[in-house]
C-alpha cells in the first residue's frame, strides 16, 4: 500500500471494483457460517427448549455444561477439531482438516452452546406461562410443541441471530483448521487478519466494511421475518 494513501478511499474502491476474489471470500464466508449456525440451531434449539420446559434428573448438570461451553476459547475449539481431522486423529482418514467442512464443524462447536444456552434461558421465562396455558386448554403432543414454536420464534431467533453473530466474527478457530488458504479457505475474518500484517490497511478496512454489512443484512432479513410473522397473525 503506498503510504500517502488515504485507507478509508482505497476501501471503497476495492468494494465498488467487485474484486473476483474478495466476491469469493464473501461467498465462502456466508456458506461457512450459515450452515454452522443452521446446523447448531437444529441441535440447539430443540434441545434448549427441552432443558427450559421440563424438568428430569441431571438437567442442572447438562445446564452448567452448556453454560460453561458458552464461553469456550474459539482457539480451544479449533484446537479440539484440529486434533480430530490431522492424520493421526480419529477422523484423520476423511482428509477434512484445511477445508471449509472443519470450518463448519469448529464454528458449530463454538456456536451450539450459545443457542442452546440462550433458548433454555428464555423457553425457561417465556415458554412456562405458555405451557401452562396450552395444558390448562386440555392440548397436548405434537400440536402443543407446534403452538409453543410459534409463540417463542421471536426469542428463539434471537438466539440463533447471537449464534450467527459469534460465528461471522470467529477467527481464530478457522484460522487453525482452515489455515486460511487463498481460494480455498479464507474467509473475510481471516483475510482481515491477513491484510493487516501485510500493512494492506484500505484492503482490511474494505473486507471489516464488507462484514458489517453481511452481518446488517443477515439481521434485517431475520427481523423482517419476524414482523411479518407477527402481522400475520
Amino acid at each position: 500500500m503506498n503510504p500517502t494513501s488515504n485507507p478509508f478511499s482505497e476501501a471503497f474502491s476495492l468494494i465498488a471494483s467487485c474484486d473476483p476474489e474478495l466476491i469469493g471470500v464473501i461467498l465462502l464466508t456466508l456458506a461457512v457460517t450459515l450452515t454452522s449456525t443452521a446446523l447448531a440451531a437444529l441441535l440447539g434449539i430443540p434441545l434448549g427448549m427441552l432443558l427450559g420446559l421440563r424438568d428430569f434428573k441431571g438437567r442442572k448438570g447438562l445446564l452448567r455444561l452448556i453454560q460453561t461451553l458458552m464461553g469456550l476459547p474459539p482457539v480451544v475449539a479449533g484446537l479440539i477439531v484440529y486434533l480430530l481431522l490431522s492424520r493421526s486423529g480419529p477422523m484423520g482418514s476423511m482428509a477434512l482438516l484445511f477445508t471449509p467442512t472443519a470450518m463448519v464443524l469448529a464454528q458449530f462447536i463454538i456456536i451450539a452452546p450459545i443457542i442452546t444456552g440462550l433458548c433454555a434461558a428464555s423457553t425457561r421465562q417465556n415458554g412456562l406461562p405458555v405451557l401452562e396455558t396450552l395444558k390448562g386448554l386440555g392440548l397436548k403432543g405434537f400440536k402443543t410443541g407446534l403452538i409453543l414454536f410459534s409463540e417463542l420464534r421471536s426469542i428463539l431467533l434471537t438466539s440463533v441471530l447471537a449464534g450467527y453473530g459469534r460465528a461471522v466474527a470467529e477467527v481464530g478457530a478457522v484460522m487453525l483448521v482452515g489455515g486460511n488458504i487463498r481460494y480455498s479457505t479464507r474467509v473475510l475474518t481471516t483475510s482481515i487478519v491477513l491484510e493487516t500484517s501485510k500493512g494492506n490497511y484500505g484492503r482490511a478496512l474494505a473486507l471489516g466494511i464488507i462484514l458489517l454489512i453481511l452481518s446488517f443484512l443477515v439481521n434485517y432479513v431475520v427481523q423482517l421475518f419476524q414482523e411479518r410473522s407477527r402481522g400475520a397473525l
